[in-house]
């Protein structure tokens, strides 16, 4: 009778074990498939076949798989929170090697949007820039897809040009500085790159600062990689609203010189710390490039500026910047600078201000800029009326 006892005992727990076994490894198997299956809709077969077609740093992209990136963020923790925005969530984690890094979880299971979460993938994995945010790698293998990036952690621009953190306020070295940085960076995805790149959402909120406050251009969703010998894209406009290049709005076509135009908005916000956009300017100034445009016009350059800018920076810098600026913002996009000539420009003018003589230095480099304009450009004859030398826009309302 007890043998008949055990022999029921072991053979109930052998039935246990048993079930308890084939349910892990049916519901393994269920996860495997869910994984697969998410990897096929978050476009993982087509990421792949992206990267094998460009010049990647694919080895440097890593796959994650969720335990990790659940892991890092604390499941995504509402407190982990760094931002929410219109492509997702951003969370701080922290992988298992101690690297901090900032995690982007998608809004929605969206075709438009998942298209732009590869294309943000392909394009940074070709990038290779100290001022371009770092893309660590991604995971395709949950129910929204994942992005992995260096963490940055002294927030936007933005904040710091509408005094958002007031305990830092920005100087007017660091505003050229990170002018020059950003400027660089665009100069480098159109001309450096191993394919040209046009970042095509250039804005005050999609430039970070790091712990050294030194600039990384991010958000690159709606890029495009063009060929060598492509001179625009037709696509549906994309982009910010005070920020786009009215030409681009005209005529749907997107030129390296559209990103010039956003970089000149980003510019006129570094000088007067105003927005883009604002509803506290007038109807027809509610466009800062209309605003900063029409107070150069009007010769009230030094009433719109910054009190930091006012305080610290001098005249002739404020003056080639302001002008600058302007030309940026030109409506005719091919009397535009490009990128190239904005940065030597900024380089120009930070390696001037340790000069002793500026007012010699400045007129120099007042000559060096006539020298790159078209002929139908009219180049400014002297530093105190660089302003005013060129043609000026009419107002524009974007």
């Amino acid at each position: 009778m007890s043998e008949c006892l055990t022999c029921g005992g072991l053979g109930l727990l052998v039935m246990l074990v048993g079930g308890w076994w084939s349910y892990k490894v049916i519901k393994k198997r269920r996860m495997i498939k869910q994984k697969n299956m998410f990897f096929k809709r978050n476009g993982g077969l087509l990421l792949k076949q992206q990267l094998s077609s460009h010049e990647t740093n694919v080895e440097n992209t890593k796959l994650f798989n969720s335990k990790d990136l659940e892991m890092a963020t604390d499941r995504f923790n509402v407190n982990r929170i760094l931002g929410q925005g219109g492509q997702g969530t951003v969370y701080k984690g922290m992988l298992a090697d101690g690297r901090i890094v900032a995690v982007k979880k998608s809004r929605v299971i969206d075709e438009g949007k998942l298209q732009e979460f590869i294309n943000e993938v392909v394009i940074l994995s070709q990038i290779n820039h100290r001022n371009v945010v770092k893309l660590i790698g991604c995971c395709l293998e949950t129910e929204v897809p994942l992005l992995v990036y260096e963490y940055i952690p002294n927030g936007t621009l933005f904040q710091y040009v509408n005094e958002q953190i007031e305990e830092f306020p920005l100087t007017w070295d660091m505003r050229l500085r990170i002018a020059t940085e950003v400027a660089g960076a665009l100069y480098y995805l159109h001309s450096l790159a191993s394919s040209p790149i046009y970042h095509r959402d250039i804005k005050s909120t999609n430039i970070l600062l790091d712990e050294k406050y030194r600039a990384k251009v991010a958000d690159f969703g709606t890029s495009r990689s063009i060929t060598v010998d492509q001179t625009h894209l037709t696509t549906l406009v994309h982009g910010t609203f005070g920020y786009l290049d009215p030409e681009y709005l005209q005529s749907s076509q997107f030129t390296e010189k559209s990103d010039v135009y956003s970089f000149g908005v980003v510019l006129a916000e570094l000088l007067t710390g105003e927005k883009a956009i604002s509803s506290t300017r007038t109807q027809e100034s509610k466009s800062l490039a209309t605003y900063f445009i029409q107070s150069v016009e009007e010769n009230n350059l030094f009433d719109v500026l910054d009190s930091r800018v006012l305080k610290e920076g001098k005249k002739e810098e404020i003056i080639v910047v302001a002008n600058l600026a302007k030309r940026c913002l030109n409506l005719n996009g091919k009397k535009r600078p490009t990128m190239k000539e904005v940065t030597k420009e900024l380089e120009a003018v930070q390696t001037l201000q340790k000069a002793p003589n500026l007012q010699q230095n400045y007129e120099e480099l007042e000559y060096v800029q006539a020298e790159m304009y078209e002929p139908w450009d009219a180049a400014p004859s002297s530093t105190t009326s660089s302003v005013d030398a060129q043609p000026l826009l009419p107002s524009q309302s974007i």
